[in-house]
C-alpha cells in the first residue's frame, strides 16, 4: 500500500482548509475540514485542524464519513494518513487523530480489527497511549472476531488474526500485542490474553518479558495465583524469558495476600534454580509472609537463603525468626540462624 508520506500532495492550501473550518456550514465544521483535507490528501494538516478545534473529537467522530467508503478505499486512505503522520514533530501532535481513527476502526459498523491494530501500533510508536476506554473497545472487537468464526477455529486463531495486519502493510510487534494482552486482561479475559501470548510466535512476533509480565501482573491483581505461577513457570522454564523483578514481586504479593507463603518460597526456589536472580524486596516479602502465617521453620530456611545471597533481613524480622524458632522447639535451628545473622552483621 503506497505511503502518503512519500507522495504528499495537496490541491488546497492551509488557508483554504482553515477557511472551510471557520465557515458557517450547517454540518460540523470540524468534519467538513477533515473531509476537505482527506479529499485533497492534505493529511499532515489533519492533526493541526483537530488540535485547533474546540469541537468534541469523538461525538460525533469527525472521520465518520470514511465509514461510507468502500472497504479497500477506506483502508488505503487510513493507511496513507498513518504514514503521513510519521514525519510530524513533535510525534505526539497526531494524538487526537490516532484516537479518532481508532474509535472509527473499532466501531461495530466498521469493525476492521487489523486496521485498528495498525492504528494502535502507530499510536504507541508516537510515544502516546490510547485513552483507557479503548481497552474495552479493542477487547470487544477481538472477541467478536474470534467468536464470528467459532465453527472454524483455524480461521479465528490468534496468530492468523494478528497476521492479517500484514495484508494491509503492517507487521505485528510486541508493543501492539502487549497492548492487546493488557486490554483483554482488563476485562478479565485472561484465557484469551494467554491465547494471544501463545499466538504471537506463530505470527512472527516473539513474546517478551512484558508480554508475560503484563498478564502475570493482572492475574496477580485478580488473586488468580495458580494461573500466575503457571505462567511464570512457562515463561522461565518453557520459553527462557526472564521476568522483571516487579513481576515476581506482584506474584509474591498476591500469594502473601492469600496466605500462601509455602508456594511463594517454592516459586523463588524455582526461579533461583533456573538462574533468575531474585532481589531483596521479594525475599523480604516471602519472609514476612512466613512470619505472618507463623511458619517459623520455613521462615528460618528463607532467612538462610537470603544470607547465602548476601541479603540480611530487617532487624525486626531477624528477631521474630529466632524467637519463633525457639518458641516451636527448634532451639538448635534458632541458634544456627542467630549465628548466621551475627556473621552477616560483622
Amino acid at each position: 500500500m503506497a505511503a502518503a508520506a512519500a507522495r504528499f500532495t495537496s490541491s488546497i492550501s492551509r488557508h483554504q482548509i482553515r477557511a472551510l473550518y471557520h465557515s458557517s456550514s450547517p454540518k460540523s465544521n470540524l468534519e467538513e475540514s477533515i473531509r476537505a483535507a482527506v479529499e485533497a490528501k492534505a493529511y499532515r494538516e489533519i492533526p493541526q485542524i483537530l488540535n485547533a478545534s474546540t469541537e468534541p473529537c469523538r461525538n460525533p467522530n469527525p472521520f465518520t464519513f470514511l465509514s461510507k467508503f468502500p472497504e479497500r478505499s477506506r483502508n488505503e486512505t487510513i493507511d496513507e494518513m498513518l504514514q503521513s503522520f510519521i514525519p510530524i514533530r513533535p510525534r505526539s501532535q497526531p494524538r487526537k487523530a490516532y484516537s479518532c481513527l481508532l474509535s472509527l476502526t473499532l466501531d461495530a459498523s466498521v469493525d476492521h480489527l487489523p486496521l485498528a491494530l495498525a492504528v494502535v501500533q502507530r499510536t504507541l510508536r508516537s510515544g502516546c497511549l490510547p485513552p483507557p476506554q479503548f481497552h474495552l473497545l479493542l477487547s470487544k472487537s477481538w472477541l467478536r472476531r474470534r467468536r464470528r468464526h467459532q465453527a472454524s477455529p483455524s480461521v479465528a486463531s490468534p496468530s492468523l488474526i494478528l497476521s492479517e495486519m500484514k495484508s494491509i502493510g503492517y507487521t505485528p510487534d510486541c508493543g501492539t500485542c502487549n497492548y492487546l494482552i493488557l486490554s483483554l486482561s482488563k476485562i478479565d479475559e485472561f484465557g484469551e490474553a494467554m491465547e494471544v501470548v501463545k499466538g504471537m510466535g506463530r505470527a512472527g512476533c516473539v513474546p517478551d518479558c512484558d508480554s508475560y509480565g503484563g498478564l502475570i501482573a493482572e492475574l496477580s491483581e485478580a488473586r488468580k495465583v495458580c494461573a500466575a505461577v503457571e505462567l511464570v513457570r512457562e515463561m522461565v522454564c518453557g520459553q527462557g524469558v526472564r521476568p522483571r523483578e516487579e513481576t515476581v514481586a506482584k506474584v509474591v504479593g498476591a500469594m502473601r495476600g492469600n496466605r500462601e507463603a509455602g508456594r511463594a518460597a517454592e516459586m523463588v526456589e524455582m526461579l533461583e534454580g533456573e538462574g533468575v536472580a531474585v532481589g531483596f524486596a521479594v525475599y523480604e516479602a516471602v519472609l514476612e509472609g512466613c512470619l505472618e502465617e507463623k511458619r517459623f521453620v520455613l521462615a528460618g530456611k528463607v532467612a538462610a537463603a537470603m544470607c547465602e545471597r548476601g541479603f540480611i533481613p530487617f532487624i525486626t524480622a531477624r528477631q521474630r525468626v529466632v524467637e519463633g524458632l525457639a518458641g516451636v522447639g527448634e532451639v538448635e535451628h534458632a541458634a544456627v540462624v542467630r549465628r548466621r545473622f551475627a556473621e552477616m552483621n560483622s
